[in-house]
């Protein structure tokens, strides 16, 4: 628990079996409640997130490592992982992914705007911290460019689109109609989009960007899926609007 809220922490892996261990051991013990949920990997990701699980199990923690039985995408699991936490009676659900790419020493800055009231959102924003040039450049030029069709289709003033380091009001959780949300990648995008349609409020706080000397992962189709689901969330909030 955080300044009177029930904290979640939702951790969408796939393939992952060397990182998820350690993200679930890296988060402190006020966080009442992590899901785990396996995209149908076929590691061992789902055997090495139940060792960790049962270490925090055993200082009094909960943690649930559910598996999906197909690849349903990154959308998808987060969903599911939403639901768990709020039976759980989570009042702020994070999410942190399985990779190890976001820093845990973040995750107090990320729910606050959430557990005071002031946002029912929160995105990471990598592009103002001090070590975003850690960042490999095509991801950075990517990152904008997407923010900016982004914040064009949604208003809200954000400047980093793509970054799934987040914080989630429960009562925006049970408003949102998730089985629209988009389950594969583009969903931070088609997830604001509701959050738009639903008057939610959103903020940005400054993440820690975590790269091991990769290079960009967004590529032109990519960027090409990113934008036809900005545009499609756009075309039915108008539809909504008249």
């Amino acid at each position: 628990m955080r300044d009177g809220a029930r904290i979640a922490v939702v951790i969408p892996a796939f393939r992952e079996a060397s990182r998820v261990g350690g993200v679930i051991r890296g988060l402190p013990d006020w966080v009442d409640a992590i899901v785990v949920v396996d995209d149908a990997s076929t590691d061992a990701t789902s055997s090495v997130a139940e060792e960790a699980a049962e270490h925090r199990r055993a200082r009094g923690r909960s943690c649930d490592v559910v598996k999906h039985a197909t690849n349903r995408g990154v959308g998808a699991a987060i969903v599911t992982g939403y639901r768990r936490a709020l039976d759980h009676g989570a009042d702020v659900i994070a999410v942190m992914a399985g990779d190890g790419q976001m820093d845990p020493a973040d995750l107090v800055r990320v729910i606050a705007p959430v557990v005071d009231g002031a946002a029912d959102y929160v995105k990471g924003n990598r592009f103002v911290h001090p070590e975003k040039r850690r960042m490999p450049l095509g991801r950075r030029i990517a990152g904008k460019a997407l923010a900016a069709a982004t914040r064009a289709a949604t208003g809200f003033d954000i400047d980093d689109s793509q970054c799934g380091y987040t914080a989630l009001a429960a009562s925006a959780a049970r408003a949102l109609p998730l089985d629209d949300l988009w389950p594969r990648y583009g969903y931070p995008n088609d997830l604001l989009g509701l959050l738009a349609a639903s008057g939610c409020r959103v903020a940005e706080v400054p993440v820690r960007p975590i790269y091991a000397g990769e290079r960009s992962g967004i590529r032109f189709w990519h960027a090409a899926v990113v934008l036809g689901l900005v545009a499609r969330r756009w075309h039915k909030s108008l539809r909504h609007a008249t």
